[in-house]
Order: C-alpha cells, then structure tokens, then sequence
C-alpha cells in the first residue's frame, strides 16, 4: 500500500546576511514602505561591489573559542546560522533530542592561500608553458595540510560537534545548484517518510579575494556603478557577491504537532534543473517548472534569485511576468546580494518570513512595482551564474 505523502512545514530559520541577522531584522528591513537599503561595500574591492557581514558575536552560537579558530569565515557562518535555526525552531539544546535531526548543507571549497596564488601568477605571467612552474610551486610553498583542513562537509561536521545534530548528514557542492538541491532533497525525504525533521542550508563568505578573482576573471562581477538586479543589463551586468547563511529547519506536520511547534509556511513544490544558458532551451525549462509548480496568481509573492547577469536575468523576469502579471516580483539579491550555494536557501527562508508576517517587501528598484495585499504563497526562483535553475512554491499556514 503507497504511504501517503506527508506535508512538509518550514518550522525555524536562521538567517544572517548584510542586513543582520535573524528574522525579524531582515522583515523589518525589508518590509517597509520604500526600497531598503542595501549595505554594499564599494571601496575595499573596487571597482567591484559585494555585500559584508555585518558585526557578529560568533560565541552566541560557538561558544568554544577552539571551535572558533579551526574555522574559517565561511564555516562559522554556517554553524552560526544552522545554530540560529534550530533556536527559532525551539528545538532544546539535548542531544537526545537532536539525535534525531538529519542535516542536508550546501557548501563550497576552502578559502585558498592568496599568497601562493599571487606568487604563481606573478611568475607564470608570460610563460609559454606554466605547468612546470606551477607544479613546483604548488609542492614547495602551499601548506599540506591547507586543503584538507577546508573540506566542504566539515560544515556539516563542525554543526554537529557545536550543535549536536548527529542524524543522517550529507553535503552538496555546485555552486547554486547545491542550495537548490539541498532543499528539494531534504523536502522530498520528509514528504515520503525517509526523514520527519531536517536542519537544511548553507552558506557563503563573499569577503575572499580568491573568489572575487575568479568571478572576475570569468566577466561575472557587477563593476563600476551599482544597479538594483533587475535593471542589470548588457554593459551594467553583473553580479555583487553577497555574504550569508542561510538554514532552515523542515519538518512533516505531524512530527510539528506533536512538538507543539509553530511554522512559518508549508512547502508545496520544489524541484530544479540544468542545462545550456543558450536563451531557448533555458526559458523552456524553467517554463517547464514553473508549470508543474502551478502557483495561481492570486496574493503571490515572487522572489527572483536571479544574479543580474545579462540574458538570464532578462529571460527569467519575462517568464515570471508572463505566467504571474498580478503578483508582487522582487528580486532580493538587490538587497542582500548574491550567495552562491546559500542564495537559494536564503531566498526560501525570505518567502517564508514574510509569508508569517503577512506582510510584502518593499519594491527593490529597477522595474519592480509597488504592491498593497497579504501573500498567500510564494514562489522562490533560483537562477545560477553559469548553471542551474529552480522553484519553491510555499503557502501561508
């Protein structure tokens, strides 16, 4: 006999971003009645732009100062989150209890050392063949022990040795596609009874030079002037790294009930996809998503992922309007930036926020137009830089 597919129910969120950290500073931020304002760092990076942490007491959430040092930016944003998280859902601190807990994370590699990348740069600069060169280097200046210290998962291990969420844990890595993959698992296994409570997200550490390189290196970065996402296009392109993490805590409804638990939404569909960024085959398939996630138009909040690159972000917000002309769009990367393998999980748990509050965000800028009703649902897209392409659809409970 087929069990029947349980509802999945968004139950704690954990948030820290440029704007703060927690739910209520990124509502009461975003939620006002003009544009928010973003907090962008213009200066130490330029000409590019990205989104910085704000001021954080990681002993909230890391108490050990040991714990703390074997830990780079990234990592401790994660366990800061995911601890975040498991607070707002009212989940006790017993180890018992959170035993039980399965943990699903997107992450990315390790932070680099920017000392032997510039060394190899600066000597390989004109070489005909730079591989001998850079074999050398890499054996003679970089540290043994540098990768291996920076795995991904040990986001998810560091969760668990702070946190004590010591159930089924397994990792993504993938850029964008990692957080939307990290979601869709993690709500797939609760609908069909695999899991009943899962600690979800990521995070990403947009101050790192060896990044930026990259980014820039592959024409991604927005430089020069800053634009809201949605009026990027052509020569203004680009993307603003944004840093942030982002976890959320899912749950079937019975486990919920019977923890006396409050959710903040219910998860109806999430699914993705990946492909050619060629304009044809890309608007048919994130068409194709948005029809099996049949969202109606009536109170519904679009929150666009979209990185503000040019083509996508254009093809994605002509779909959307398409398929939702009455619905409030905003594109939150114009106010927290973009977050790579956090950016998904961020923008679910934004939806679900302001779904509880029964409240929509301000219009961010670009075409974005003002509106005045109480969301019903909402649906999060996520569109990556290179690849990678997803929804959530959530409703109010």
């Amino acid at each position: 006999m087929t069990q029947a597919a349980r509802d999945v129910l968004i139950t704690g969120l954990g948030l820290v971003s440029s704007l703060g950290e927690g739910v209520e500073a990124h509502v009461a931020q975003l939620g006002g009645t003009s544009a928010p304002q973003p907090t962008i760092e213009a200066e130490r990076f330029a000409p590019y732009f990205l989104h910085p942490l704000p001021q954080i007491d990681w002993s909230r959430q890391i108490p050990k100062k040991g714990d703390q040092r074997q830990m780079e930016t990234w990592q401790k944003l994660g366990v800061y989150a995911a601890g975040l998280a498991l607070e707002d859902a009212g989940i006790p601190a017993d180890e018992a209890m959170r035993a039980g807990i399965d943990m699903i994370v997107s992450a990315g590699g390790g932070e680099r050392d920017p000392e032997v990348d510039a060394l190899i740069m600066s000597r390989a600069r004109g070489l005909a063949d730079p591989q001998p060169l850079m074999n050398e280097l890499l054996s003679s200046e970089l540290r043994p022990t540098l990768f291996l210290a920076q795995l991904s998962n040990l986001m998810a291990g560091n969760i668990s040795i702070v946190h004590k969420v010591t159930g089924s844990s397994r990792t993504f890595m993938g850029e964008e596609s990692a957080g939307l993959s990290a979601v869709q698992i993690a709500s797939a296994r609760i609908r069909s009874g695999q899991s009943r409570i899962c600690l979800v997200g990521g995070a990403f550490s947009a101050e790192r030079k060896d990044l930026l390189t990259n980014y820039q290196l592959g024409g991604f970065l927005l430089r020069d002037h800053w634009l809201p996402v949605s009026a990027r296009s052509g020569e203004t392109a680009g993307l603003a790294p944004g840093s942030m993490g982002a976890f959320l805590i899912l749950e079937d409804a019975e486990h919920a009930a019977a923890r006396h638990a409050t959710a903040y939404a219910r998860l109806r569909f999430v699914a993705g996809d990946r492909g050619s960024r060629e304009d044809a085959p890309f608007r048919r398939r994130l068409g194709r998503l948005l029809d099996e996630a049949g969202a109606s138009d009536d109170g519904l909040l679009v929150l666009s992922g979209a990185a503000g690159l040019d083509g996508a972000t254009q093809g994605e917000a002509e779909l959307l309007r398409e398929h939702y002309p009455q619905a409030a769009h905003r594109a939150y990367g114009t106010a927290i930036g973009h977050g790579f393998e956090a950016h998904f999980p961020a923008g679910v748990a934004l939806a679900a926020a302001f779904l509880s509050a029964r409240r929509l965000p301000a219009e961010m800028g670009g075409d974005e137009r003002p509106a005045a009703f109480e969301p019903k649902r909402a649906l999060v897209t996520g569109v990556g830089h290179v690849r990678g392409e997803g929804v959530c659809l959530m409703e109010a409970v």
